[in-house]
């Protein structure tokens, strides 16, 4: 049996939880006041983020996929389990980055449970060396000061999967319909920007990921006019990937474009810098340019992505013997 260890970013329930959310974000250094007071008038402005609650809900969809297709009595049975027996069943446990449960609590816990083999899998598809990489070297590093209790391999990305890529092409499809005029519209793809040293650190991975990500999805729906487009760079001086999402919008209304969907292939689910950095700045943006936005749905916990999930990890636990 092989278990799952889902890890995404994390996010604060509460205002006083923002500060030192954004202080482990920046490697231990707490943010200058205007920054904090920023983050905070974000997340006053969309509400809440329904990250925690939607990874979750992830979490319980692809184990229950699992289990669906599990061998459950491989061995046969001596005599009847007890009602309810979890024994032998997949499990997936989470844990967050930069809130809690942490990975190294879940880590711990999966130690508890007496996991022997897991897979390790991120709720975002694009591998770089600020992202899925961080996410493993917590993963490893809790698993090396508990004495490595159990086996562990890391699924690198998924950006071409073919059930991933089904998935997401299934959301960008359902804004689709929504555009009054197709043939004077554009897609664009959004991820989350990364510095530039970081890029050119893992050999421009993460950008030649993205690009194929966007490539098959507009492949598999027809779609003639799309490009790729940065969101969320950090506060900081040094150079980050581009082009940025507003300029990318401003650039299309001057081409003509009457229409704009967004859809942001680097966000799996819908939380702050889905809300707020697309839906009310780049929307802003767009309303300014005399364009129409509209944004595709996320991924979030939908059914077909939850089983997508489920059958990335089971191929990679399957490749565990080959």
């Amino acid at each position: 049996m092989t278990d799952v260890l889902l890890m995404y970013y994390g996010t604060p329930y509460r205002e006083e939880e923002i500060a030192p959310y954004y202080t482990d974000i920046r490697r231990g250094q707490p943010p200058p006041e205007s920054l904090l007071r920023e983050l905070k008038e974000r997340y006053r402005a969309i509400g809440k983020s329904p990250l925690n609650e939607i990874t979750f809900t992830l979490a319980g969809r692809i184990e229950a996929y699992l289990r669906l297709f599990a061998p459950r009595f491989p061995r046969g049975l001596s005599k009847p389990p007890p009602p309810r027996s979890e024994e032998g069943l997949p499990r997936v446990f989470v844990g967050a980055k930069h809130a809690r449960p942490s990975i190294a609590e879940a880590v711990k816990a999966m130690a508890e449970a007496g996991v022997r083999q897991a897979v390790g899998l991120v709720a975002a598809p694009h591998y770089s060396t600020r992202s899925i990489a961080e996410y493993e070297e917590r993963a490893r590093k809790a698993l090396a000061e508990l004495g490595d209790p159990f086996a562990f391999r890391m699924v690198p990305s998924y950006a071409d999967h073919p059930a991933y890529i089904r998935a997401q092409a299934e959301r960008v499809l359902e804004g689709l319909w929504r555009l009054r005029e197709p043939g004077r519209a554009a897609v664009l793809f959004t991820a989350h920007s990364v510095p530039l040293r970081s890029v050119e650190a893992d050999g421009g991975v993460y950008p030649r990921q993205l690009e194929a990500t966007a490539r098959l999805v507009a492949r598999r729906l027809g779609i003639a006019r799309y490009r790729l487009a940065y969101q969320s760079a950090g506060r900081t001086d040094e150079e980050w990937l581009g082009p940025d999402v507003n300029e990318a919008i401003e650039e299309l209304a001057a081409e003509g474009a009457s229409e704009v969907l967004v859809a942001a292939i680097g966000f799996p689910a819908d939380h702050l810098e889905v809300f707020y950095d697309l839906d009310y700045e780049a929307q802003s943006t767009a309303q300014r340019a005399g364009i129409r936005l509209v944004r595709a749905p996320s991924l979030n916990a939908r059914p077909d992505y939850a089983r997508a999930l489920a059958q990335i990890a089971e191929e990679a636990a399957l490749s565990w013997s080959t």
